[in-house]
């Protein structure tokens, strides 16, 4: 039943994580007027989180910091750019929202760690 559970967990952090790129290009692209995009975006980062490995934790880290970078590059592109400039500052949100979420599951796991160390009995 565990494992079913967390089967079921990354199928739903998979779903969040293509929701919020999906979101993030359309949306960079149309005006969602009756949706908050951001907050959308960081929800749904933040489910996509749950169950991101810790060796993507760097990578997604690195991400985050670059998406502007790319997005105020991409802006220069004639008639386009503020639009590929805008997909790239929501992809920005999303990520940040899965970082977010996987970086207080890496802290959690960190601190019962040194906690289960103090109450182990030495030999």
């Amino acid at each position: 039943m565990k494992r079913e559970g967390k089967y079921m967990l990354n199928k739903v952090s998979g779903l969040c994580r293509s929701l919020y790129i999906v979101l993030a290009i359309v949306a960079g692209f149309v005006a969602l007027g009756g949706l908050n995009v951001a907050l959308a975006l960081v929800v749904l980062g933040l489910i996509a989180g749950i169950s991101m490995p810790r060796d993507r934790l760097v990578l997604a880290a690195a991400t985050v910091i670059a998406l502007p970078l790319v997005g105020t590059a991409l802006a220069n592109v004639p008639a386009i750019g503020d639009k590929l400039s805008a997909v790239m500052t929501n992809l920005q949100l999303g990520v940040a929202g899965a970082l977010a979420s996987a970086m207080a599951i890496f802290l959690y796991e960190l601190t019962m760690d040194g906690v289960k160390g103090l109450t182990a009995t030495s030999k």
